[in-house]
């Protein structure tokens, strides 16, 4: 479908929020998701599918890197939180700030993360899952995400 004709998702308003146009299942999926990750965050800090949210920076050195996580992890577990929060909580809005927004945005990003990383996606993969495939649920997620992240990129980027 042509960019002219192609309905947008989000909408800059002359007051600078955005209007937000999906349906109703799309939110509840999205609180929903953001739900389980939220809890995953609290209780999995060693679950492997976290592995993208808090990648290591000193591989080869042990102690630094324990006080390298020592030092961010909570920090970054906390705005990761918040931006989940911020996006089940404004799920059903009509419209967002331009800060909520961002929130949505790091939260959906995070949620490919996570994702991606369970179904260790790679660029060569084929885009579309087959019918027959036990992940095709969770792929067909992953790229809606992806495309609900590039719709809020171009809506911020207006």
């Amino acid at each position: 479908m042509s960019p002219l004709f192609r309905r947008r998702l989000f909408e800059r308003t002359r007051d600078g929020d955005f209007e937000v146009r999906i349906d109703e299942a799309s939110r509840d999926v999205l609180r929903s998701v953001a739900t389980q990750l939220r809890e995953l965050l609290v209780s999995g800090a060693d679950d492997p599918a976290l592995k993208r949210l808090f990648p290591v920076a000193y591989a080869q050195d042990p102690d630094r890197e324990e006080e390298y996580r020592l030092l961010v992890r909570d920090e970054l577990a906390a705005k990761r939180q918040q931006s989940l929060e911020v996006l089940a909580a404004t799920a059903e809005a009509e419209r967002v700030t331009e800060e909520e927004l961002l929130a949505w945005m790091g939260a959906v990003n995070d949620l490919r993360l996570v994702i991606g990383t369970r179904l260790d996606v790679s660029e060569d993969m084929d885009p579309l899952p087959r019918p027959d495939d036990p992940d095709a649920p969770l792929l067909s997620l992953y790229g809606y995400l992806g495309y609900l992240l590039e719709a809020m990129v171009e809506a911020v980027s207006d």
